[in-house]
């Protein structure tokens, strides 16, 4: 049985510890490797190995740690095929969908190797007389990242681009379902210059997490995944006095009014409803069509499902594979037993794997676990109501708040909507509103615990700090004990 191994200190390591996670095969529903879950004293080493690189590393000028991202940026590019090939294998997404998760990533290594316009400071001549004040940003020196199942390269690359390119050193706990591509990255950081300890990996479960969170040469920890971890992870990284950013889950809602184009809202409500087989933070899980827009809307979404070919990512026509995991893909199943179901995916697929189909259910209430659970697999419910003011009210009471959209010709009640929504990225008549990597990534309300979002401009502000430098170079001659406050007039 193939072992995945560990990465510390710029090379493969094989696991020490006792305990064994399967990787499947989604596809099949085969184990097709093992992860040796790692020991706290195999964390500390990864810990220490980055510990002992971030004195050298943050030494690097900043012209330096741009060119090793140039590089990694074009490693990355020239293997595209092979990273792609290598998380669906383990994910179950197709390839092109793998391949659109690696140009995404992508964009946010094109955003780090901007650092040295990114990373300036600020200057004040002459704040007193003969007083000079300036402002710089500093990395925390230790930085950890533990990232999802979905996403098993794309988040990695929102967090450790930005990280490293400020002069932090870093430890990635990704998901032990698909851990594979988190040493390929890891050999292309060596590749591109990165030096050894720099970028470490470290293979499991729970117990690694709680490593990373108690060690005390971990100055932060980024996260991504299910509401109930991210709380956890943020309150005892901050009670260990750690920054913490923790991305959680979310019930993103696609609100379509009367007036909206229907052959675009139903495409748009399929391709963000069941891309990846729905197991993406930002898919569209609800629409919300008010007055009318329902009784054309929900036939023309039903009317395009079965047209999706299900399948597994070796075969090259499928558009949608299978979940994660059996476990996950009856989990979602069940949800179809409590509603009005317009399409059922149970019999997409015969034989092996862990395929569900694309399912529709209409009038979902909002009382149902429906509505108020993450579902996290391919299910899109449909909730009706009268008017604008209910839609809103739906979007703003849910205790989510990642993304939201609005499908509408009219641009008044749009930019309404994006005024009023309480939401951290809205999109109109756009059903997936991830920024791009310019921007920041980050939902409100449980949607994230913690003050910076991910990625872009508030990414590296979460991985530096800064500090502000008052200087003075007098004449000694006019040196004097003065016990008063300091003067700037």
């Amino acid at each position: 049985m193939l072992s995945v191994k560990h990465w510390i200190g710029g090379s493969l390591v094989d696991g020490a510890g006792d305990r064994r996670l399967p990787v499947y095969d989604p596809a099949t529903g085969e184990t097709q490797a093992e992860v040796v879950a790692a020991t706290a004293d195999e964390v500390r080493a990864a810990v220490r190995a980055a510990l002992d690189a971030q004195p050298g590393w943050r030494a690097a000028s900043l012209s330096r740690r741009a060119e090793v991202m140039f590089r990694f940026r074009d490693l990355v590019d020239a293997n595209r095929k092979e990273i792609a090939s290598l998380l669906s294998s383990e994910h179950g997404k197709t390839v092109a969908d793998a391949g659109g998760e690696v140009a995404r990533g992508l964009e946010n290594v094109e955003f780090a190797a901007g650092a040295p316009h990114l990373l300036k400071g600020g200057y004040s001549e002459q704040a007193a007389t003969g007083v000079d004040v300036y402002s710089i940003r500093q990395p925390l020196g230790v930085v950890a990242g533990i990232t999802p199942f979905n996403f098993p390269a794309m988040v990695p690359m929102w967090m450790f681009c930005n990280a490293l390119v400020a002069g932090n050193t870093f430890v990635l706990k990704p998901s032990e379902k698909d851990p594979s591509v988190s040493l390929l990255l890891a050999d292309l950081l060596r590749r591109a210059g990165l030096p050894d300890g720099a970028f470490n990996v470290v293979q499991g479960d729970k117990v690694a997490v709680d490593a990373l969170i108690a060690d005390p040469d971990v100055r932060a920890l980024s996260f991504v995944g299910s509401t109930p971890v991210a709380r956890a992870i943020y309150e005892a990284g901050t009670r260990a006095g750690k920054r913490v950013q923790a991305l959680g889950g979310a019930k993103n809602h696609m609100v379509v009014l009367p007036d909206a184009d229907v052959d675009a809202a139903a495409d748009a409500a399929v391709s963000a409803g069941f891309g990846s087989a729905g197991e993406r933070c930002m898919a569209v899980s609800v629409v919300v069509a008010v007055g009318s827009a329902g009784d054309a809307l929900v036939p023309a979404i039903a009317s395009r499902l079965g047209k999706i070919r299900v399948g597994p990512a070796s075969d090259p026509d499928s558009e949608m594979g299978p979940l994660i995991t059996r476990e996950h893909r009856d989990r979602v199943a069940s949800y179809l037993e409590l509603g009005e179901v317009v399409v059922d995916g149970r019999a997409a697929v015969d034989g092996p794997g862990f395929f569900l189909g694309p399912s529709l259910v209409d009038n979902v209430d909002t009382a149902s676990p429906l509505y108020t659970d993450e579902i996290f697999g391919p299910v899109l419910s449909v909730v009706r109501v009268d008017t604008y003011d209910e839609a809103l009210k739906l979007v703003n009471d849910n205790p989510y708040g990642n993304g939201t959209a609005i499908f509408t010709r009219d641009g008044g009640a749009a930019r309404r909507f994006q005024y009023d929504a309480v939401c951290g990225m809205v999109g109109v008549n756009v059903p997936i509103p991830v920024p791009v990597a310019y921007y920041s990534f980050g939902g409100w309300k449980a949607s994230l615990f913690g003050d910076l979002h991910m990625y872009g401009p508030e990414g590296l502000q979460f991985y530096t700090r800064t500090k502000v430098v008052t200087s003075r170079w007098p004449d000694p001659a006019t040196s004097e004990v003065d016990l008063g406050f300091p003067k700037v007039r």
